[in-house]
Order: structure tokens, then sequence, then C-alpha cells
């Protein structure tokens, strides 16, 4: 079982798209600095998740995910206002 996890910067407009095993553990390493990429940006907060099963559904969620078309997918959830049909 793989999660694709969406973390939402709480200082920042940033959002970061991820896989990992390890929600939990994964979350600890963004926050204490450990991933390089993001390191500016931190703490972060968990937007949104989903369980994927195996390795290639997964890469294929989180790079759906990065792509354009997902990007519009996670703004159109999390930045309509409360109300607004999806």
């Amino acid at each position: 079982m793989y999660y694709i996890y969406v973390l939402q910067s709480m200082r920042f407009d940033y959002r970061y798209v991820g896989r990992t095993k390890d929600l939990k553990r994964r979350l600890e390493e963004h926050n204490a600095g450990r991933t390089s990429s993001n390191t500016a940006y931190k703490p972060f907060q968990v937007l949104y998740v989903e369980e994927v099963q195996g390795y290639t559904a997964a890469c294929r969620r989180e790079k759906y995910l990065n792509s354009s078309a997902g990007r519009r997918y996670i703004k159109s959830r999390f930045d309509s206002p409360p109300g607004s049909p999806l």
C-alpha cells in the first residue's frame, strides 16, 4: 500500500506532491527539513491523501497530480469557496 499525498505549506502558498509507504514518517521528514527541495517552505500540513495499491500505480498517480491537469484538479478541490459546487 502506497500513499499519494499533497502537503500545504503553513507559511507560504506552496504545495508538494509525493508518494510514500509511511505517511507519518514522511511528514516528519518534511517538517524536520530533511527534504532539501522544500526545506524553505516548512512547516507543512497534509492537505490530501490517496491510498494506492502497488508501486507502479503510485508512480502514475503522483505523476498525474504533478502535471498541469493534476494541479488544476487539486486547485479546484481546495481553492474553491466553501459551499460552491465542484
